[in-house]
């Protein structure tokens, strides 16, 4: 989360106006805006006050740059609603909620190929939590058969944030492989060629934020063990499926990626991305206790019994654990299925739309993550990417423009993420509104200055 510093800004003034059709006998007078008021506020009043600071948010069904999912069931809602006030953590005084969390586990080992009786895993407040469990059980287990040296974790440029936060916190080298114009992501290659004896593991993710591309996980795999072969190293591999662990199951089922490699240890997958989940939810899994340090893990009494726990956060709700459940019960593999599928086919159709338009070319086109990155044409010169991004956002679409990542910065794209609830008709208009924004920037319209462009990072 970013951080926030407690000085004003220059847009702060000293206090919250109450409007005169809010007003009451207890809120005759300003809010202060900065520091705790001295009395108390009539709720209906605080309600108002903050909901209208809301709607200066973004649009979240029009938001295109988020994997975040931002429609649920109002089933899944009361559920929510229900289960906001459990403790995840407190296992003995709502045992159930933990059974919950232990079946998701299951089921999810089901999914990704791993026997359920070996598999073991946990929840997460999503994936870069989970992606922080998974680089520490790594590392760990590097220094279990006697290395020395600094450790290092090989993976592409075109990782999430989350990993290098993982390196610089846990004083891991981060082997950035390079990428290309031809190659996006991590190659088998690259990967193999990056490894020595202080490699703790591999990262290959299923599905890149940048452009949506799965990388070769089996391929990869495969070169890792020609290394073991050839030079004796055995690196383990960790499966960075945030997006793609809740894909390519559904629409990809003949794609060997996950625990059917046996070099593969461990994968994690957000819950709250095309697990169809509210934020903050993820999971990661080991393929069998051995994978997993038990030094890592702490074991606490429940119900007159042993329950292992191992997380970075503690107390949190069991929320949206539910709401794993209850989606898991209420899609299936045929409903997942169903939706994954709608996604990918709007995808590609908008994709087809967008290269159709003349000044766009496509940098991906959405057939793996329904997710696809596109660039302004070299040709065109009187505006960028930045200058697209900012004109559609005037009829409420939130469409990312960035550079991708080093070696290949000098490319900038803007991506489109397609989720559920983004169907054919909302589709269209986002294509009426990009032709619009076109024909504006064609005509004149204005650029964006580089320290005006709107904040956007991986």
């Amino acid at each position: 989360m970013p951080l926030h510093p407690a000085r004003p800004r220059a847009s702060d003034d000293e206090y919250l106006e109450v409007h005169p059709e809010y007003a009451s006998e207890l809120a005759s007078r300003p809010l202060p805006r900065l520091r705790l008021p001295d009395q108390s506020t009539a709720p209906r009043i605080a309600f108002q006050l903050v909901h209208d600071e809301l709607m200066l948010d973004g649009n979240p069904r029009l938001n295109l740059a988020t994997f975040v999912t931002t429609w649920m069931e109002p089933e899944a809602r009361a559920l929510i609603d229900a289960a906001v006030d459990r403790n995840l953590v407190d296992k003995d005084e709502y045992p159930q909620t933990a059974e919950l969390e232990r079946r998701c586990v299951s089921m999810l080992a089901d999914l990704w190929g791993n026997d359920q009786r070996t598999a073991t895993g946990c929840s997460t407040t999503g994936s870069s939590e989970a992606c922080m469990l998974a680089g520490m059980a790594l590392e760990r287990r590097w220094r279990g058969r006697g290395a020395a040296g600094r450790p290092n974790l090989v993976m592409g440029a075109n990782v999430q944030v989350c990993w290098e936060k993982f390196c610089r916190y846990w004083d891991v080298e981060a082997r950035m492989v390079p990428v290309t114009e031809g190659a996006t992501h991590l190659t088998p290659e690259r990967a193999a060629a990056a490894c020595d004896e202080n490699t703790i593991g591999v990262v290959a993710i299923l599905g890149s934020t940048f452009d949506g591309s799965y990388e070769p996980v089996a391929e990869i795999a495969a070169v890792l063990d020609a290394l073991q072969a050839q030079r004796g190293l055995d690196v383990p591999m960790h499966v960075d499926a945030a997006s793609g662990g809740f894909v390519a199951p559904f629409v990809d089922p003949d794609l060997i990626w996950d625990f059917r490699l046996p070099r593969v240890q461990s994968i994690n997958a957000s819950g709250h991305k095309y697990g169809l989940v509210y934020p903050g939810l993820g999971w990661v899994l080991w393929r069998e206790p051995a994978a997993l340090p038990d030094e890592l893990v702490f074991h606490v009494d429940y119900l007159g019994g042993d329950m292992p726990t191992f997380s970075l956060n503690f107390s949190r709700p069991g929320a949206q654990v539910a709401a794993q459940y209850y989606t898991f019960l209420r899609l299936g593999r045929a409903g997942y299925r169903a939706i994954q599928q709608a996604c990918r086919d709007t995808a590609r159709f908008v994709a087809d739309q967008v290269a159709r338009l003349g000044p766009f070319e496509l940098v991906s086109d959405g057939s793996q993550l329904p997710v696809f990155a596109f660039r302004v044409r070299d040709e065109v010169e009187r505006y960028s990417v930045y200058d697209v991004s900012e004109a559609v956002r005037k009829r409420g679409w939130i469409v990312p423009a960035y550079p991708m990542p080093r070696d290949l910065q000098d490319l900038h794209v803007l991506r489109v993420v397609v989720r559920n609830g983004f169907g054919r008709d909302l589709a269209r208009t986002f294509m009426d509104d990009l032709g619009r924004a076109v024909e504006h920037l064609e005509a004149g319209g204005g650029r964006v200055a580089p320290d005006h462009r709107a904040g956007f990072h991986h």
